[in-house]
């Protein structure tokens, strides 16, 4: 780095969190500057990794004052190439991953605060360790950041009966683009005084300033759990089940996971100790979980409302798991699908939501549009449809035959994107359920979004961050 300006900048950020917390050399960089899937690559003149909150805040000065721009990055497990810095190397990059404290349990009030560099999965277990119990479940639990999951307003596999992570935060810490911190942690469950600032910054991936910490909801721990695998014929006798079981089970049905065959298939083929818990083959499968804090019948009601379908031909066949390792297993094949694809090679993906009562519509319409659409040139594609059936979340991706060339794959990835996201936007859908638009959605969105939605949303950003340093190339 022989830029005397760039070098004065890191300077000045090293004096703020000393040589522990910054990152000069490009090969130890290398795991910041790139995002997990190897779709985004870019450079940056220091990752800067502060300790605390008054660190991070005394970092954003500098910025602001060098008119820097800024790129927040937590365990960096985002789907959209929201915390990848560009190849200008003018960007730096923000992590929170020494910001990793457990601040607080208050079992009485069900709350949990922590720094926003903690690991999901580290909350989970310290809200077990209280007897308590944290919801929210995704395949990156274990590296992905509470900052990023509130960045992001994460979704996941309990939505159903917990909510978004927007659902699971009641207070925040936010460090401003020019330094200032907002104290908003608070544990409150009623607070009407204005403007609701705690959710303007949740889901706007870190373009209007940096959550540093955050009081999230814990509930009480289940104590009866019951896991169903069922096939069926088509989408619709699987949201016809899902009624069924809303009206019988309410608050009780935790999870409701769809998947196609060609989902499934992918799983046996490339996930080691994987078996199909069917005697036979359905077009689709869900996975399906009850959960109570009382053993309060939950066998029951599966009993009843699966052998009703059964019984009325919807569903074609189910399972009850007898155990925890079966439990494990059917959970197993659900989480594997994103692993599969990636070993069987190129997919285009899409992360959307639908109302419930548009699913089946929308499956049907979108296979007929997306065969005729590559017909002329490209054969033989796998629809790889799954997701969070309960809350109309689908992530529904087209798996290429392999060995297509790069310029092959990115005509084919526009028209599909159209294709699929115009049909979206005829049910009333969202492009984005649960990643983020960060750079991969950023065009697209002014497409979807009304003309009067993109200014509101300029609006706030200039409000926020009148020198457009946050995460800029991000969202908007």
């Amino acid at each position: 780095m022989h830029n005397p300006s760039k070098l004065a900048l890191v300077e000045r950020l090293r004096a703020v969190v000393g040589d522990a917390g910054i990152i000069t050399e490009e090969q130890a960089q290398a795991s910041y500057t790139r995002d997990w899937l190897g779709k985004w690559q870019g450079s940056t003149p220091a990752v800067v990794r502060p300790a605390t909150t008054s660190e991070l805040a005394a970092v954003l000065q500098v910025c602001n004052l060098t008119h820097t721009p800024v790129i927040t990055q937590g365990g960096n497990t985002g789907m959209s190439g929201g915390a990848t810095p560009d190849a200008s190397g003018e960007q730096v990059i923000l992590s929170t991953v020494r910001m990793n404290r457990i601040r607080e349990i208050d079992p009485v009030n069900n709350t949990i605060t922590v720094d926003a560099g903690v690991l999901l999965a580290s909350v989970q277990d310290a809200a077990r360790d209280a007897k308590r119990f944290f919801p929210l479940s995704l395949g990156a639990e274990g590296s992905c950041t509470v900052g990023g999951n509130l960045a992001t307003n994460a979704g996941g596999v309990a939505v159903l009966r917990y909510g978004n992570m927007r659902d699971l935060v009641l207070g925040l810490e936010v460090v401003l683009p020019d330094g200032r911190i907002w104290h908003g942690l608070k544990g409150l469950r009623k607070d009407n005084t204005g403007y609701d600032l705690r959710n303007l910054f949740v889901g706007s991936e870190g373009t209007l300033g940096v959550i540093t910490g955050a009081v999230l909801k814990l509930f009480s721990q289940p104590q009866s759990r019951v896991t169903a695998w069922v096939g069926a014929h088509d989408l619709k006798s699987l949201i016809d089940l899902l009624s069924r079981l809303r009206d019988r089970a309410g608050e009780r049905l935790v999870a409701f996971e769809m998947m196609s065959s060609a989902s499934l298939t992918l799983v046996l083929k490339h996930v080691a100790q994987t078996r199909l818990p069917t005697s036979s083959q359905h077009h689709f499968y869900a996975l399906i979980e009850l959960a109570d804090t009382l053993d309060s019948g939950l066998s029951a009601i599966f009993e009843q409302v699966l052998g009703d379908a059964l019984a009325d031909g919807s569903l074609a066949e189910a399972v009850l798991s007898s155990n925890e390792a079966q439990r494990s297993s059917f959970w197993k094949l659900r989480e594997g699908i994103s692993q599969a694809q990636v070993r069987e090679g190129t997919a285009i993906k899409h992360d959307i939501a639908l109302p419930i009562s548009a699913l089946a519509s929308f499956e049907k319409e979108a296979e007929v549009a997306v065969r005729a659409t590559l017909s002329g040139g490209i054969a033989a594609v796998q629809i790889v449809n799954f997701g969070h059936l309960g809350d109309g979340n689908l992530h529904y991706n087209v798996l290429l035959p392999s060995g297509l060339p790069s310029e092959q794959i990115k005509l084919a990835t526009s028209r599909l994107n159209r294709v699929v996201h115009d049909l979206v936007a005829n049910h009333n859908g969202s492009i984005s359920a649960e990643h983020g638009i960060g750079q991969l959605r950023r065009d697209e969105l002014r497409k979807y979004k009304s003309s009067l939605e993109i200014d509101l949303m300029m609006r706030i950003k200039r409000a926020f961050d009148p020198n457009q340093l946050m995460n800029p190339g991000i969202l908007l």
